[in-house]
């Protein structure tokens, strides 16, 4: 009998140097590097060069980066146009997928021959790098267009974190000018201090007070927890969105069609739409003190409560502790001791009584919520993020392609026919050739 692995659970399907889950330690590498080292010392620019590259960068390819980052941020007029084309009431996950397609388009446009759309390697690193630039100033617009608020224009003085802040809140999240980080040579000690924020006061919907002129940017305490975010959703090995990435990939079909097929896999709430799910069971809970009760009623009805468990780690989540961390800075930035209390009552409980503990998406989604995101928009972010994990492994998949393509085991009718048919001679001749050579 066919040995059946639903959903390819435990089966290894290739080999991959991008990151791997070290069960010794239980922590997530990124080529090595555990990731809650990378979020606490490197900006997210550094991660994604590593991702693509296999190193940290020094001061100098840090900074060829980031100007290159820097030139493409705009939104351009096509994609806007192409966005404003869709209902407000889309889902953003939607205008992601379509923008990619336009971006796609054009960086493709006059390739006549479906071979050469494939690319070179270094053509595709080129444009994970472009596609990366991009899409902050398509999240950005889509929330900003929901709450009917103009576009905001990128700042080529801000680093990728604050900039993206900046474009989806403007002066409602800044506060000071930005201290420049200090730079070394094979990494970067980088993400601004916590300590050294303000420590105003906010309401919870992302606004921590409005600052005047154009040197205010983004506070440091809401671009720290951005920039570890972004960090800690970047890669995770061959997950359902990497490996449909790698699946299209392996046709050899080109990167910004790989891209659409991973933010479709993205977009489902077992994979990346739970940290959605997270704020509406937040909402639905309303208050710790309702935790009990809810959490009866939700396991009495065999709901599926989304923010716990994975399929990878039997230990709990390696880097919700680093999520976690910043979501308490925001809690105190912003005064909301409620947050705090409804997370660890539904945490305590549901381990408790699953035994089963938080993934990413739980601290994740409460924590966006304070910066002040919609959301509608927490996938979308995940999106930003996982772009370098997913052109990372499309690259690899393309330097030693085979063309992914599984078996399965019919279970539907034997062969039957249809009355009054009659076979001419082709197709009884094929039925008597002998079998192909392998290869």
């Amino acid at each position: 009998m066919t040995d059946i692995k639903k959903g390819l659970a435990g089966v290894t399907v290739d080999e991959t140097a991008v990151s791997k889950v070290n069960p010794e330690t239980n922590s997530l590498l990124y080529r090595g590097y555990p990731v809650q080292e990378l979020a606490a010392t490197q900006p997210f620019e550094a991660v994604a060069y590593l991702l693509w590259n296999g190193e940290l960068p020094d001061a100098a390819q840090l900074g060829a980066l980031r100007d290159t980052e820097r030139a493409h941020r705009a939104l351009t007029d096509d994609v806007r146009a192409a966005i404003d084309l869709l209902p407000t009431s889309a889902h953003p996950m939607d205008e992601v997928r379509t923008a990619v397609s336009v971006i796609g388009a054009r960086e493709t446009a006059g390739i006549s021959n479906v071979m050469d759309a494939v690319g070179t390697p270094e053509e595709n690193l080129e444009r994970a790098v472009r596609l990366w630039a991009q899409l902050p100033a398509v999240v950005a617009y889509g929330q900003r267009r929901r709450r009917g608020q103009e576009l905001i224009e990128p700042r080529d003085d801000l680093d990728y974190a604050a900039n993206f802040l900046w474009m989806t809140f403007g002066e409602e999240i800044c506060t000071r000018p930005q201290v420049a980080e200090p730079v070394e040579a094979g990494g970067v000690a980088s993400v601004p201090d916590p300590s050294t924020g303000s420590g105003s006061s906010g309401t919870g919907s992302g606004s921590s007070g409005r600052c005047s002129g154009s040197s205010g940017v983004p506070d440091p305490v809401v671009v720290d927890a951005f920039n570890r975010s972004m960090t800690l959703y970047a890669e995770h090995s061959f997950n359902a969105s990497t490996f449909t990435a790698r699946v299209i990939a392996s046709t050899l079909s080109d990167l910004y069609s790989a891209v659409v097929g991973a933010i479709g896999a993205l977009k489902g709430p077992l994979h990346g739409g739970a940290n959605e799910a997270v704020l509406h069971v937040f909402r639905e809970i309303g208050s710790a003190e309702n935790v009990g009760p809810w959490l009866d009623a939700a396991l009495a009805d065999k709901r599926k409560i989304m923010g716990f468990g994975h399929r990878v780690y039997k230990r709990g989540d390696s880097r919700v502790p680093t999520m976690k961390a910043a979501l308490d800075t925001l809690v105190a930035h912003y005064d909301r001791p409620d947050v705090a209390a409804l997370y660890d009552a539904l945490e305590s409980q549901f381990v408790e009584r699953k035994g089963i503990y938080p993934n990413l998406d739980y601290p994740s989604g409460p924590a966006y919520d304070l910066m002040g995101f919609d959301t509608l928009t927490f996938t979308p972010l995940f999106v930003a993020a996982r772009v370098t994990g997913w052109t990372a492994h499309i690259r690899e998949q393309q330097a030693a392609n085979a063309l992914i393509r599984p078996l399965s085991a019919y279970v539907g009718p034997d062969e039957r026919h249809v009355e009054g048919y009659v076979p001419d001679a082709a197709a009884l001749e094929t039925q008597d050739r002998p079998e192909e050579a392998a290869g």
